[in-house]
């Protein structure tokens, strides 16, 4: 069959998998994510895939269903539903029948966790410490507080993606499903996340950070605590102690103990995560594995992944031993890793430049099932029989659409900086290369800085290379999956040797690679790859052509209007406004605006509170103002993850827009060459 390059929208007839929850029996329940054009919007459906593997079927009946998990037993499964504009817990018996709604809570449901014995379900629900706010539903909250000023007093009061501090905490509920009863079981001006259940089903232990001292701010304290409180309420208690940023928690299989993975944030954004232990009573964590340096937690970026971390660590009992599974990002892979109480560990999945997003574990230890992407298309499920280390794929949802599809696999990059490092990327070729025709080549810039490109399919890239570029992904020096050292070696170094890894990395593309040509370099990036997509025209006149997406250009604004702005311009830079403003404007590329001469694309998400909209319009205003070359998109509604979670039709728009400009300045005329 022949094969055709990929458009911009073809976008809209792939399939995303993920949440993948193993029955009993074998079989096993995951999220089916598809497009509707017509709404432009998204369709989240059950599908439970036979044991198997060779069919599949819708499990309920809604379009908005996510978050499936089996109940201990496996008689149901319990999901989450958006509907009326909430989400909302619900079971359906495991051979199928009623859909029975458990909840009803006025601002939805969060995460949520099975009992062992399988009677109670613990999630999470957002609720005022106001009473007469609590009555309230979100909707006359929201007409109410437009009639007055919106008043705050906590240093950060905005985030990423759900934007203005509403006044509300999250906290931990309990539904007896026999009952049907729903229970607050914590309350308080502190938030409750990420609830795990003690294997006895009568205490639930989560994380939370909670201000001892009067004058500390929350905001700006680095830990996050373990907590443990009675199925029935009550004071929870305090079981770590404020040395650690705790992520995630599981249990030991005899309760005794918890693994947790969690951060020293020595090197604060830039820090491992690792697994430590910790007795459940309570005492100060160690480390399982002091000598291991890697990454747990999947840091690879993709936008064609599920944005949800699946439950982790998972502990089951296998071959007479208990194993703690996690993932771990190393050397451009997410993989699958086991560890013993001892302190052993190894991998369990296999396959260079793979990333895998989410995983799950049959009751007995012996079949773990995962959701990955590889190199030739978008996730799907696999099977792996731990004792045997046979795999399979089960789902094939992108078959048809792949079949059609001429996809550009990457090769590995191996290179050495100017100074030593030795540094991995990918470089996809386009199709059709011939040895008399040069092709302009693309450096993208990942995110982060801490996290990492791998070698797995991206639609964003393969638009590129279906154009006839060459995509030139690296991971410079700050990426993660190189070891701690490798991590932290950007911060208070912004613009230095992480700028002079990319420059080296494009130089060594061009002797390398015959079919490239020097005079037509493009560059471009998104979120840190913006911001050093913008430091590096200000600085090198060697690229003809510049995209920057959701980008940062003035480190004194950013600092106070991002979410992130003071931890992450004090970690990357070095410093504040007040007491380093000259730092802070030399390492702004909007300081360094009149030396552009680089046509630059600057995309951005108007609900972005992350890298906020104004830094793309400072950098764009500056450069109009000096009659540089500079086209601004803004997009509606969107924050900072368009790329990956935004509207259909924009994730569209940004790649058509992508490859118009890289076209205008890099492709225009050269058939009459």
């Amino acid at each position: 069959m022949s094969t055709r390059p990929i458009l911009p929208e073809d976008l809209y007839q792939f399939h995303w998998i993920s949440s993948p929850s193993v029955h009993r029996d074998g079989a096993v329940a995951c999220v089916h994510t598809s497009i509707d054009k017509d709404k432009n919007d998204y369709l989240t459906q059950l599908h439970i895939i036979a044991p198997d593997g060779r069919g599949e079927s819708r499990l309920t009946l809604g379009d908005q269903d996510s978050a499936p998990a089996w109940s201990p037993n496996g008689s149901q499964l319990a999901f989450v539903r958006i509907a009326e504009g909430r989400k909302q817990l619900w079971t359906v018996p495991a051979g199928g029948g009623e859909e029975t709604q458990r909840t009803a809570i006025k601002r939805g449901v969060g995460g949520f966790v099975w009992s062992p014995d399988g009677k109670y379900i613990a999630f999470t629900s957002r609720i005022s410490l106001d009473a007469g706010r609590e009555d309230m539903s979100i909707e006359e909250y929201i007409e109410q507080s437009g009639r007055v000023g919106r008043s705050f007093e906590r240093t950060t009061p905005k985030a990423e993606g759900s934007g203005w501090w509403d006044g509300m905490f999250s906290h931990l509920y309990v539904v007896e499903l026999d009952t049907n009863t729903v229970s607050l079981v914590t309350s308080g001006a502190w938030d409750a996340t990420g609830p795990e259940w003690s294997p006895d089903s009568t205490a639930i232990s989560f994380i939370s950070k909670q201000v001892e001292e009067e004058e500390a701010d929350a905001d700006l304290l680095q830990y996050a605590d373990v907590y443990t409180v009675s199925r029935t309420g009550g004071q929870p208690v305090k079981i770590t102690d404020s040395s650690l940023a705790v992520s995630q928690l599981a249990y030991s299989l005899d309760g005794n103990q918890l693994y947790l993975i969690a951060s020293d944030r020595t090197y604060g954004s830039g820090s491992h995560n690792r697994l430590y232990t910790v007795a459940a009573s309570g005492g100060s964590p160690g480390l399982l594995v002091p000598g291991l340096d890697m990454q747990l937690g999947n840091f690879a970026l993709n936008g064609m992944k599920s944005a949800v971390p699946s439950r982790s660590p998972q502990v089951v009992a296998a071959d007479g031993r208990e194993w703690i599974y996690v993932l771990g990002t190393m050397q451009g892979s997410v993989h699958v890793y086991r560890f013993s109480p001892d302190g052993t560990y190894e991998p369990v999945t296999s396959g260079k430049g793979r990333d895998i997003y989410q995983y799950t574990l049959s009751a007995d230890g012996h079949d773990l099932v995962f959701a990955a992407l590889e190199a030739s298309g978008p996730g799907e499920l696999y099977r792996l029989n731990v004792q045997t280390g046979e795999e399979h794929r089960i789902t094939g949802y992108n078959d048809e659409i792949l079949a059609e599809l001429q996809v550009n696999l990457p090769e590995e990059f191996i290179y050495t900086s100017s100074d030593g490092l030795r540094l991995q990327g990918w470089i996809i070729k386009p199709a059709g290369l011939t040895a008399d025709k040069q092709i302009p080549l693309i450096l993208h810039i990942h995110g982060g800085p801490h996290a990492m490109i791998t070698g797995a399919y991206s639609h964003e890239m393969q638009t590129l290379a279906a154009q006839g570029y060459a995509v030139l992904l690296l991971n410079p020096r700050g990426s993660f999956g190189y070891g701690q050292d490798f991590a932290k070696a950007c911060r208070g170094d912004f613009g230095g040797g992480d700028c002079q890894d990319l420059l080296d990395g494009v130089d060594e593309a061009l002797k390398r690679y015959d079919y490239t040509d020097a005079a037509r370099l493009g560059i471009a990036g998104g979120s840190y790859g913006g911001l050093m997509t913008n430091w590096i025209i200000a600085h090198s006149g060697k690229f003809r052509a510049a995209v920057s997406q959701r980008c940062i250009s003035n480190w004194l604004s950013f600092y106070g209007l991002s979410d992130i702005g003071i931890s992450y311009t004090e970690g990357i830079v070095g410093g504040n406004p007040a007491e380093n403003p000259g730092l802070l404007w030399s390492k702004s590329p909007l300081a360094h605006a009149h030396r552009v001469e680089t046509p630059l694309l600057l995309m951005h998400g108007e609900n972005d509170f992350r890298c906020p909209v104004g830094q793309a319009e400072e950098f764009y205003t500056a450069l109009k103002r000096l009659g540089k070359t500079a086209k601004l998109i803004r997009y509606p509604g969107s924050n900072h993850s368009l790329l990956k979670l935004g509207k259909p039709s924009l994730r569209v728009d940004s790649f058509e827009q992508v490859n118009a400009w890289f076209h205008d300045y890099l492709r225009k005329g050269e058939e009459e060459q």
